[in-house]
């Protein structure tokens, strides 16, 4: 029961980060006030949507299934560890509650933007790591009842 609770505070977190960001970042336009309400009610909204997540995908069996599979993708370098995908699987994983409702593809800008700030030691570029973001973020909207954007995968 520990570990659910864990994955469910990971989640929350997670989108409590990412909710914050998004409304500081729409609040800016009402000045230095509205930056800091966009960032508070933006990580209320987005905590809710990363429990959301992490209640219909446990960010450890998240994990373990791409660890699993990640070199049996067709976008797998066999010059490539697991260390530098993972970081591109989280980033999915991560930004999902964030964009939530909206096609991989139209926000595929911004993630590419923001994917240098995230990879961490990933020697991944985004145009290699893009592939393994798309395959989490999708795998996350298929466990969503009604979240799956219909591009078949």
């Amino acid at each position: 029961m520990k570990d659910v609770k864990k994955d469910h505070s990971i989640g929350a977190g997670t989108g409590a980060v990412g909710g914050a960001l998004a409304g500081a970042a729409v609040g800016a336009a009402a000045g230095p006030v509205g930056s800091l309400v966009g960032a508070a009610v933006g990580g209320v909204v987005g905590a809710k949507a990363g429990d959301s997540i992490a209640e219909a995908v446990n960010p450890t069996e998240y994990t373990e299934h791409w660890r699993n599979n990640y070199a049996s993708t067709p976008y797998y370098r066999a010059d490539a560890t697991w260390d530098d995908y993972e970081p591109a699987y989280r980033y999915g994983y991560d930004t999902y509650g964030q964009y939530r409702g909206k096609s991989f593809e139209s926000v595929e800008s911004d993630l590419e933007r923001g994917w240098d700030k995230t990879k961490a030691n990933s020697r991944l570029g985004w145009n290699e790591a893009k592939g393994a973001v798309r395959d989490g973020w999708h795998h996350i909207e298929r466990a969503l009842p009604g979240d799956f954007d219909g591009d078949g995968r």
